[in-house]
């Protein structure tokens, strides 16, 4: 019974990924990008909460065709003899088939499934390809399986804030650096008695620098101010006004 494949294995052949979650249909991000191994089915980020201690497979987009990281599915199956591709500075594996029909082959690496075209050491261009490959020829899949216990999702995996604890939503909407005062405690009175005292020596202080400079920037009208107040005579403010005109330049006399 070596031929069969496991359950997790048909699952990313079969369920359909990047598709709408019907459970959260409302939701934003609903596209069905994760695979569940051990319940075999596709499932969206929302999903998430009912499956946190499943061993979880990020499904990516690639060339309009489902991959995944080399580096995760390397935990679960042998991928020796796989070409891989960059994304992102990240390993990716293909899943399925890519058939490329040809009618003349040149010399160089091809699938033995699809004749697609390889690099050099290559000789399969997606992970169905060497299934269908060792099942074919070699007649047992269990040589080539890994076990795993324990599978988690990416540190670059998102998910969405609806999704997260009541604590942390809730941690998140408070300000971090307020703090909650109980009145019948005597310290918490005594301190908010002193951040009263504080905050009305501060605004005396402002209040005094707003005095001052109020009076630098206008230092002849509250002269003229208070001479007002002390009834100024005539002459003393005809003398202030003329000192306050501007003096006729001086020409040079004419040779």
């Amino acid at each position: 019974m070596g031929i069969q494949k496991p359950a997790w294995l048909e699952a990313l052949y079969t369920e359909k990924f990047f598709a709408g979650c019907s459970f959260h249909e409302t939701a934003k991000k609903n596209e069905k990008n994760i695979c569940c191994l051990d319940c075999c089915i596709s499932i969206c980020p929302h999903c998430l909460p009912s499956h946190r201690f499943h061993r979880l497979l990020q499904i990516r987009r690639y060339v309009y065709h489902d991959v995944v990281r080399l580096e995760d599915l390397q935990k679960l199956i042998d991928c020796s003899n796989v070409q891989a591709y960059t994304i992102n500075s990240a390993k990716v594996v293909f899943i399925k088939k890519r058939p490329q029909n040809r009618q003349f082959k040149g010399s160089g690496n091809y699938c033995t499934s699809c004749d697609r075209s390889l690099q050099e050491p290559y000789i399969h261009c997606s992970l169905g390809c060497k299934v269908d490959y060792v099942l074919k020829f070699k007649k047992d899949l269990s040589p080539y399986l890994k076990t795993c216990q324990s599978l988690q999702l990416s540190p670059d995996f998102l998910v969405p804030l609806s999704d997260m604890g009541d604590e942390e939503i809730t941690s998140d909407q408070t300000n971090p650096h307020s703090t909650i005062v109980d009145l019948d405690d005597p310290m918490s009175s005594s301190s908010s008695s002193g951040s009263e005292t504080m905050s009305m020596t501060m605004h005396m202080a402002y209040m005094h620098h707003d005095v001052v400079r109020k009076k630098r920037s206008g230092l002849n009208y509250a002269s003229l101010c208070g001479r007002s107040a002390h009834k100024v005579s005539d002459e003393d403010m005809a003398t202030s006004m003329i000192s306050r005109r501007k003096r006729i330049p001086h020409r040079s006399p004419l040779c």
